[in-house]
C-alpha cells in the first residue's frame, strides 16, 4: 500500500509541475505575440481618433496607492506605484502629448505615495504647461482625492464616493490572546519608544500622544493641500475633512470637485480647453517577465486566489500613517 501510495503522489506531483510549465510556456507564448504585433515594448494604445499633431494622454490609478514590491513573482495586476510614476513623468515630459487625464478608482493609500502623485500633478501642470484633469470612477477617496486637489478640472460620477479627509494609523493588540495561549514576548530596545505600535502590548500615554502628533501633521498637510488646490478657506476644509466620505453630487456641492461627468466628458472637456481634437492615448506599463509569471498562476489558482497571496504578501497592513479610506 506504501508503494502505490508514494507512486500516486509522484504522478500527482508530475502532473501539477506538468501543468505548472504549460501555462508558463502558454502565457510566454502570448506575450512574445503581442509584443511582436505592437512592436515590442510600445503599450500606448489610441483609444479615441482625432488630431494626430498632439495627444491627449490617459493614465490610471486604479487600486490602493502603496509601493509594495514591484517584482513580485506572481504580480500581474492592480497599482504598481514605481511604474505609474516613471509612466507620468515620461508622459509629462513628451513634447507630443498637450494635456492629461488621470482616471483614479482608488480608496488612498500610503501619505507618501499619495504626495508624491500630488507633486506630480504640480509638476506637470507649472513646470511643463500640460494641464492635468481627474475623472474619478467608482471611489476616489483620500489618498484618491489627496492627489486630485491640484489638478485643472476634477471631474466625478454622481454615484462616485470620494472625500474622507484625513488620516488613519492602526495596529491590532494580541496582548489578551497570547495570554490566553501562554505565548509572551521578550523584547529589547535601545529606547522606550523603539518597539511603539507593538501588537504585543497596549500603548502607553506618551506613545499615544506621540502617535497622534504624526497624525496631526499630516492631516494638517492634507488640509493644506485642499485649500491651495481648490481655493478654500482653510476652516472649510476641515469642517469637510471629518472622515466622511462624499458622493459625487454631494463633492460638488461642497466644491471639492468642478463638474459631473464620465471619462468620455471629461476627455471633450479637455479637448474644448485646448482647442483642438487631440487625439488621445491610453499609456499602460509595459509587461514584464514578472507578469507572465502572474498570468500563468491566474491560470492556476485563479484570480481570488492570486490576489488574497498578494495581498497577504504585501505591506498593505503594516503598521504605518495612511491616506486611506478603511472600508473593509
Amino acid at each position: 500500500m506504501k508503494a502505490r501510495r508514494w507512486i500516486a503522489l509522484g504522478i500527482g506531483a508530475f502532473i501539477l509541475v506538468f501543468s505548472v510549465i504549460t501555462s508558463l510556456s502558454l502565457a510566454m507564448n502570448t506575450y512574445s505575440q503581442a509584443n511582436w504585433l505592437a512592436g515590442a515594448y510600445d503599450e500606448s494604445v489610441v483609444i479615441q481618433e482625432g488630431d494626430p499633431s498632439g495627444s491627449i494622454a490617459l493614465l490610471e490609478v486604479n487600486g490602493a496607492i502603496i509601493n509594495t514590491t514591484s517584482d513580485s513573482l506572481f504580480s500581474a495586476e492592480g497599482y504598481n506605484h514605481s511604474n505609474f510614476m516613471d509612466l507620468f513623468y515620461q508622459t509629462m515630459s513628451s513634447p507630443n502629448v498637450e494635456g492629461i487625464i488621470i482616471a483614479v478608482d482608488s480608496p488612498g493609500g500610503g501619505v507618501l505615495e499619495s504626495a508624491e502623485i500630488h507633486d506630480a500633478v504640480i509638476e506637470a501642470q507649472e513646470n511643463y504647461g500640460k494641464p492635468v484633469y481627474i475623472s474619478m470612477g467608482s471611489m476616489a477617496a483620500s489618498g484618491g482625492y489627496y492627489l486630485a486637489a491640484p489638478a485643472e478640472q476634477i471631474f466625478a460620477y454622481p454615484q462616485t464616493l470620494t472625500g474622507s479627509i484625513g488620516v488613519i494609523m492602526s495596529s491590532l493588540n494580541i496582548t489578551e490572546l497570547l495570554d490566553k495561549i501562554g505565548v509572551e514576548e521578550t523584547v529589547y530596545k535601545s529606547g522606550p519608544y523603539k518597539d511603539m505600535m507593538s501588537g504585543t502590548r497596549p500603548p502607553t500615554e506618551e506613545e499615544d500622544e506621540i502617535l497622534q502628533s504624526i497624525v496631526d501633521e499630516y492631516y494638517d498637510e492634507f488640509v493644506e493641500v485642499i485649500a491651495n488646490g481648490r481655493g478654500m478657506d482653510e476652516e472649510r476644509v476641515r469642517e469637510l475633512g471629518d472622515g466622511r466620505i462624499y458622493t459625487g453630487r454631494q463633492a460638488l456641492e461642497a466644491g471639492l470637485i468642478d463638474e459631473l461627468g464620465s471619462i468620455n466628458d471629461v476627455i471633450a472637456a479637455m479637448q474644448r480647453d485646448l482647442g483642438s481634437n487631440y487625439q488621445v492615448i491610453a499609456i499602460e506599463p509595459k509587461q514584464g517577465l514578472t507578469s507572465m509569471f502572474g498570468l500563468a498562476a491566474e491560470k492556476i489558482f485563479g484570480k481570488a486566489e492570486q490576489k488574497q497571496g498578494l495581498m497577504e504578501l504585501t505591506e498593505y497592513n503594516q503598521p504605518r500613517a495612511m491616506y486611506l479610506y478603511d472600508y473593509e
